[in-house]
């Protein structure tokens, strides 16, 4: 088994995005902000980006809330040689943004009030995906950070920024959207052009699903999407080429349970089939063996004491943690037997959640081994 270099990978100055992902209540966010924390205090210049909208990352970090630009950590109590900035990704601000910069002042504003543009920022299937996308070229495109740390969201469509440009940009740029345009084209015509050539049962499927007046407004969109749908695809491409460069690392963070690794297995075998850059798995929440007595001794010296509850209870205690460890490893044992050219990294369970910088460096010294 392979131990992951923690500090090796933070500190390599070719090493500028780490992805975390992971099942969701595996510890994932805090990992990533424990990396990054750890990253800055070592000396880079270190941005972490959260997508799960839960707050838990501003609370690690003492801060009240996280915004959709970085905004940076004040660390107290010890002196980073680097500075830690973080942020938590804004879906549809980032959306905005992008629209902006790609349409030009009169044609962003068509599309920002656009009632159908308005529907799709928000819920169209692979827009979070897409602008976590963008999101992150955006930050790597500034050259301000020399990591970026990303935390994804805590499923299995934590992955799905993977291949959500090309799933977003195939929905948008389809059949059923280029008939949507059709009405437009044709010069103000509308639906009548639309059912007059032959289209009539899909229109009147259409206008039934969405409504007529959104079926304008989508063919509106459209027309004013199309100018910029070249530098949408475009941006997609060159983050895409980033998450799969030599600079990116993907870790993957797991809890040592079952359902936790079968989670971890998919990762791992989605993003070798995806070509990506694995740098391995971080078993977190472990439960090592703090005494060299083994859980049979426990158990015997604890049935052997009279009147000591106390030191029976410890002695139990014991022998349950011991049993705890064992089957933990086997488990872990497993996924490398499936997995042996992943490497590994644990991390023991701490008292209590984690709510301070404190807390993440305690974190990250854990991480480094």
């Amino acid at each position: 088994m392979t131990t992951i270099d923690i500090d090796a990978l933070l500190d390599d100055p070719e090493s500028r995005v780490i992805v975390c992902c992971g099942s969701g209540g595996v510890g994932k966010t805090t990992t990533a902000a424990a990396l990054a924390l750890r990253a800055a205090e070592r000396g880079r210049q270190t941005v972490v980006l959260t997508i799960d909208p839960a707050r838990r990352l501003a609370q690690a970090l003492g801060l009240r809330e996280l915004g959709n630009h970085p905004k940076q950590v004040q660390v107290e109590g010890f002196e980073p040689k680097g500075e830690l900035w973080a942020m938590m990704l804004d879906m549809r601000r980032t959306f905005d943004d992008m629209v902006r910069v790609h349409a030009g002042p009169e044609r962003a504003e068509q599309l920002l009030q656009n009632p159908f543009y308005q529907t799709i920022s928000t819920s169209f299937s692979g827009t979070q995906e897409y602008m976590a996308m963008e999101k992150l070229g955006q930050l790597a495109a500034t050259g301000d950070w020399d990591l970026i740390v990303v935390d994804t969201p805590p499923s299995r469509s934590a992955l799905d920024f993977l291949d959500a440009p090309t799933r977003l940009s195939s929905a948008l740029d389809g059949r059923m959207i280029r008939l949507l345009t059709g009405p437009a084209k044709a010069g103000g015509w509308g639906l009548r052009k639309v059912v007059n050539a032959g289209f009539s049962m899909f229109a009147k499927a259409v206008s039934t699903i969405i409504g007529g007046q959104l079926l304008t407004d989508a063919s509106a969109f459209m027309q004013a999407f199309d100018s910029m749908f070249g530098g949408f695809r475009e941006r997609a491409r060159k983050t895409a080429e980033l998450l799969r460069s030599s600079g990116t690392s993907f870790l993957v963070v797991a809890a040592p349970e079952p359902d936790a690794l079968r989670e971890a297995s998919y990762f791992v075998e989605r993003l070798s089939s995806e070509s990506m850059p694995l740098a391995g798995l971080i078993a977190n929440r472990t439960h090592p063996v703090l005494a060299p007595l083994s859980g049979t001794e426990a158990l015997a010296a604890a049935e052997s004491l009279q009147n000591a509850p106390l030191a029976e209870a410890v002695l139990r205690l014991h022998a349950d943690r011991v049993a705890l460890a064992a089957r933990e490893e086997r488990l872990l044992a497993r996924f490398t037997r499936a997995h042996p050219e992943v490497a590994l990294a644990k991390v023991p369970a701490l008292a209590g959640d984690v709510h301070d910088l404190d807390g993440l460096r305690d974190i990250g010294v854990k991480l480094a081994g």
